[in-house]
């Protein structure tokens, strides 16, 4: 080549980048995303409030919504229209992939440097050239129905079936997907991957269950949530969710379960080694933004009231390879549920991630630098299944 033709390739390079970042400023919004410890300001384990960032090069996000009709809910209610919002990265030729957010999120808050940046860029385990991103706002989440909306308390109470039900109906009659290469979840979406797993058990390859285990909501993870709602219910300023303004104990109930259940020993140990330290962690949290809805952050959490994939996990077919860290505080893997659960289940593993001054407890696996190789790895050997 020579200097000519090497200038103008350098330069329809520079002008393909450039029609590439003005794209990506239209269709998202683009901000610095803090370091994960910094971002432990925010509710713990609550991603509602993180924004979308393109940290690795990949096809632009792409938001769209779509309408359910007659949708009809566990406890027998039928909503005539339903409104969901998703998100899509990548061409939706590749194989598909369902990304599941925790609870608060939205599909949106999946895309941070620590997450998307680590999976959806070239060469890595989610490619994006080659898989079509699928990224749900559950519902009662982000752009999706919710009480806020305007329903209040009379919204329908909801649990994980409805909402992988939601998602069912999204990618089959709004997307035509029939067959899906994986599920992968962090958390609330970790519990619903379960569930995807028994509710459609021949609709995926593999599944990837994060931050979540496949038996009854219990002990601390229940008891925990139980106290931050009732703190919620018992304020007179909740009303029974007939509200003007956001009662002050939403704050302080989302606080309070952030740093009883996410942040890990040796992860706050590093963070907050003096009680001065430890102060300014707790009035950072407290002067962050709180949950935008009380009724929205309620419904959100109630909704895994019922959750038990136990008895169940004989029907799934899938691949599996559940990722936990050994410093869950919901999730405490010195119980073994996990563990015994998944001799239950066929082409099964665990990949438990070591605790450290790195790890974040229940917010570890929001990092995708502890499992990406092994995930990588473990899609190289899951076969391509008959749709």
């Amino acid at each position: 080549m020579d200097g000519d033709q090497s200038i103008n390739a350098r330069q329809t390079k520079n002008v393909m980048h450039s029609i590439k970042t003005i794209l990506h400023q239209i269709r998202t919004v683009t901000i610095k995303v803090p370091s994960f410890a910094s971002r432990l300001i925010l509710i713990a384990g609550l991603t509602a409030f993180a924004l979308p960032v393109l940290a690795a090069e990949y096809p632009p996000p792409m938001e769209a919504d779509w309408i359910a009709k007659d949708f009809r809910f566990h406890t027998g209610e039928v909503m005539p229209t339903l409104h969901l919002h998703y998100t899509t990265i990548g061409d939706p030729s590749g194989q598909p992939v369902l990304v599941l957010h925790g609870t608060a999120g939205s599909g949106a808050t999946m895309l941070t440097a620590d997450f998307a940046g680590e999976l959806f860029g070239d060469g890595q385990a989610l490619d994006a050239k080659k898989y079509f991103i699928i990224l749900p706002d559950a519902l009662g989440t982000g752009k999706s129905a919710k009480p806020s909306d305007g329903s209040h308390a009379k919204f329908p109470h909801y649990n994980y079936d409805d909402m992988v039900l939601a998602q069912y109906r999204l990618l089959t009659e709004a997307l035509g997907i029939r067959h899906l290469r994986l599920v992968i979840g962090n958390s609330m979406g970790g519990m619903e991957t379960w569930v995807w797993g028994e509710s459609f058990p021949a609709f995926m390859d593999a599944l990837a269950p994060m931050a979540s285990q496949p038996t009854e909501m219990s002990a601390r993870n229940w008891m925990t949530r139980r106290i931050m709602m009732e703190s919620i219910r018992q304020d007179p300023a909740w009303n029974n969710g007939d509200y003007t303004t956001q009662p002050p104990s939403l704050r302080l109930a989302g606080v309070f379960f952030g740093i009883a259940t996410s942040g890990g020993t040796l992860g706050y140990q590093s963070l907050a080694p003096t009680r001065e330290k430890a102060d300014k962690l707790v009035d950072s949290r407290l002067a962050a933004r709180p949950p935008s809805d009380a009724n929205d952050f309620l419904w959100q959490f109630d909704a895994s009231r019922d959750y038990n994939p136990s008895p169940g996990l004989e029907r799934i077919q899938a691949s599996v390879l559940a990722i936990n860290s050994a410093d869950d505080e919901r999730n405490p893997p010195e119980t073994g549920q996990t563990e015994q659960a998944l001799k239950r289940v066929n082409n099964a593993r665990l990949l438990l991630i070591p605790a450290s001054t790195e790890t974040r407890g229940h917010g570890t696996t929001g990092m995708a630098k502890f499992w990406k190789q092994q995930l990588g790895d473990f899609l190289n050997t899951v076969p391509r299944r008959a749709m």
